[in-house]
């Protein structure tokens, strides 16, 4: 059981390796940005909320969370630290929803610039409240002071993680507003969810939209095969690319060669995929990919 400094509502972070507490550069850093999945979360925050929101929010949340992520995350990590226990560094877990607030997202962008990159926006458009708002950019800034600086610290040969997941589909939703529940019934509604477009299993999302490649050299490359000898097949940049409005961005700008952002199709690590309704991560589904995601972190250090 790894350490935990927890920041009741905005992060988790479980620092690993010897001498956790130090202030020792970093070998591994993951950082989980959308890592409040459960319900408890979402109503956490909603209660504090005091501006009206669409009716069954929730629904919207159990659709569009990062369910599996954090699991993925930590079966990685204890498989690197089962054949390398020196690896140094932290996972840290945002335990803000982002149906209300997008941690992953740089909130100076306008409503067009998220448009582009075909991302969500950092705040949606149906928090109006200026009570909510202030309390939102709060918790931004916050999370902001906890993870920065843990990413200063990764050490030059270190190596970032961004997982997410993401829908088996591609539905037919061009923004969040408060119409939002109801345009996502009508996109699964039967019949109808099995004609949008299926994800690759694996995204991983490597280049901006100059064309600059920022992801660790090789490392896409290895970990494709290692996926595919898994029966898991790997893509880049196929849903979308490492867009300037993004956290994910930022980080593999600032650190260039260091970070891997990537996405995995949520019905590969749930024990089943109900959109409406929570889920929960099934660890003989997780096993494989964490394998193929260990090894290649591993053989970087080899």
């Amino acid at each position: 059981m790894l350490p935990t400094h927890s920041i009741p509502g905005l992060v988790e972070l479980h620092p690993f390796g010897p001498d956790p507490t130090s202030d020792a550069p970093l070998d591994l850093l993951i950082e989980v940005p959308h890592g409040a999945a459960g319900p408890e979360e979402f109503f956490a925050l909603a209660r504090r909320l005091r501006g009206a929101l669409p009716e069954h929010l929730e629904r919207f949340f159990f659709v569009n969370t990062d369910i599996g992520a954090y699991a993925l995350s930590e079966a990685i990590l204890t498989r690197v630290l089962a054949a390398r226990p020196q690896t140094r560094g932290v996972l840290a877990r945002a335990l803000v929803p982002r149906t209300f607030l997008d941690v992953n997202r740089l909130l100076n962008a306008s409503a067009e610039s998220y448009a582009s990159g075909g991302v969500t926006a950092g705040v949606p458009s149906f928090i109006t409240d200026p009570h909510d708002l202030d309390l939102l950019l709060g918790l931004y800034a916050d999370y902001r002071a906890a993870v920065d600086p843990l990413w200063a610290r990764l050490a030059p040969d270190g190596l970032g993680l961004t997982p997410h997941t993401y829908a088996p589909r591609t539905v037919g939703i061009t923004q969040v507003d408060e119409h939002i529940v109801k345009n996502l019934a009508a996109c699964y509604a039967p019949g109808v969810e099995e004609t949008w477009p299926l994800r690759p299993q694996v995204d991983l999302i490597t280049t901006t939209p100059d064309g600059e490649d920022l992801a660790p050299p090789g490392l896409a490359d290895d970990l494709t095969q290692r996926l595919l000898a898994q029966g898991v097949r790997a893509e880049r940049d196929a849903s979308y690319n490492l867009h300037p409005v993004t956290l994910g961005h930022y980080r593999s700008v600032e650190w260039p060669g260091q970070v891997l952002c990537f996405e995995v199709r949520r019905d590969l690590l749930v024990r089943a995929w109900t959109p409406f309704e929570p889920m929960e991560a099934d660890p003989e589904k997780v096993a494989p990919l964490a394998e193929a995601f260990a090894a290649a972190i591993l053989a970087r250090w080899a």
